[in-house]
């Protein structure tokens, strides 16, 4: 497990069925520059690694982001559950949220109580 495997937005990829055989992810291509993310049509996606970060939780201005709150503002579970993820890896670290991760079998998943 990696931490390439969390999507930006908080997602986690790993468990997802078509990840690693035909999903491009939000992350692969990026790094290698075989895919350019001035032309990345998410916004999360642009604005979390054009500026280098991991995830939006490494991010500074997280709390007041437009951007992020739009995402989340979506309707759907997912939505909540990956702005979960997000404040778990912010509140715990990277380590302890893949720890817990690993157990899932969806895009999100419980967490261990405080």
């Amino acid at each position: 497990m990696s931490v390439r495997q969390i999507g930006c937005c908080g997602a986690y990829c790993q468990t997802c069925r078509i990840h690693n055989t035909h999903c491009k992810g939000c992350k692969i291509g990026y790094e290698s520059g075989r895919r350019d993310i001035s032309k990345a049509r998410c916004r999360i996606k642009a604005c979390c690694i054009g500026k280098g970060f991991i995830t939006c939780a490494d991010c500074g201005g997280f709390d007041g982001c437009d951007v992020v709150s739009d995402f989340y503002r979506k309707t759907g579970y997912k939505y909540v559950k990956y702005r979960q993820a997000l404040e778990y890896i912010r509140a715990r670290g990277y380590s302890d949220f893949l720890k817990v991760a690993a157990q899932w079998t969806h895009a999100y998943g419980k967490y261990p109580p405080d």
